[in-house]
């Protein structure tokens, strides 16, 4: 079997690994080298231009069904839980609690959840219900498992390394927000970043109001593919008087797009991380859908207040 092999890149020192495994047993075995941002950017375009029988993608659940051959290798790791212990005092005022994590750490939020039963706690662990498809998983772009239990919980705390994931979940919530950190051992409240990215944003829309021509990022990457709202999005700025282009890559690469100096403002419909993580890296303001209905609807208010007063 002709097999493509594909790491998102913490795991990519594993590739030679595998490969020698799967070509001990008779396949015939290629590594994809692009960048890979998750189970949303499967190496599809490679897998068909060698013509392999399967892509292994590793480090990922199923994100959504493609017309591929797919085998998914979750990447589990068993963290150290005895952070949970420091964890105890920032949780001293709440009672419940709402657990997340990472694929990585699902086959442990039970252990989480007795742990902190035992000190007296009751824990809820949400379901999902975009892309994720465990209890408790959240994804960059999938914060359902927090957004749905908001109501019932006092607070979050979130299991796992880094602030990528946590980050988006705490923009959709709005509980105090508590990251424990087994590889660093840190144990961190970030609820003042709900306004930093408030504040943030409220800039992209101002700094959008005199804007005329916009560019519509949509997304080639098979869980990013959002061509319908950027139809949509184009179609509203026409009836708002206004121009809008759709640019279309795998990848965007930000200083390319610097240097389409005609545009006023670019409009983001591919992973929606991008607008809240990467906007600094663009000359103009990057939007997100939501923050474009925005703008428009401040620059019609805007409009009728001058023509009232003609």
């Amino acid at each position: 079997m002709r097999i493509l092999l594909q790491f998102p890149e913490g795991l990519k020192q594993k590739a030679l690994e595998h490969a020698l495994r799967l070509e001990s047993e008779g396949h015939e075995v290629f590594i994809s080298a692009s960048a890979s941002y998750g189970a949303c950017d499967l190496a599809l375009d490679e897998a068909k231009n060698i013509k392999a029988d399967k892509l292994i993608h590793f480090g990922h659940g199923e994100f959504h069904k493609v017309d591929f051959n797919v085998e998914y290798i979750e990447y589990h790791m068993d963290a150290d839980l005895s952070i949970l212990d420091k964890s105890l005092d920032a949780l001293a005022k709440y009672n419940k609690i709402g657990l997340v994590t990472t694929i990585q750490h699902t086959h442990q939020l039970d252990d989480i959840k007795s742990f902190y039963e035992r000190h007296n706690k009751t824990v809820i662990i949400g379901k999902p219900y975009g892309f994720a498809k465990k209890k408790g998983q959240i994804l960059g772009c999938d914060i359902g498992s927090a957004a749905s239990i908001d109501r019932e919980v006092d607070a979050f705390v979130y299991f796992g390394g880094g602030m990528f994931h946590p980050l988006g979940a705490l923009l959709s919530t709005t509980k105090p927000f508590i990251v424990v950190e087994p590889y660093t051992k840190q144990i961190e409240n970030i609820d003042r970043h709900r306004e930093i990215y408030r504040k943030r944003s409220r800039g992209r829309i101002l700094g959008s109001i005199q804007a005329k021509k916009f560019a519509i990022l949509v997304s080639t990457k098979n869980g990013q593919n959002n061509t319908q709202l950027g139809r949509l999005i184009k179609e509203k700025l026409s009836k708002a008087n206004l121009i809008g282009e759709i640019l279309v890559a795998n990848t965007f690469d930000f200083d390319a797009l610097n240097n389409m100096r005609e545009f006023d403002a670019f409009v983001n419909t591919a992973c929606p991380r991008i607008s809240v993580d990467d906007p600094t890296r663009l000359s103009k303001p990057l939007l997100s859908a939501n923050e474009l209905m925005e703008v428009i609807k401040m620059k019609q208010e805007i409009v009728a207040m001058q023509n009232s007063k003609a």
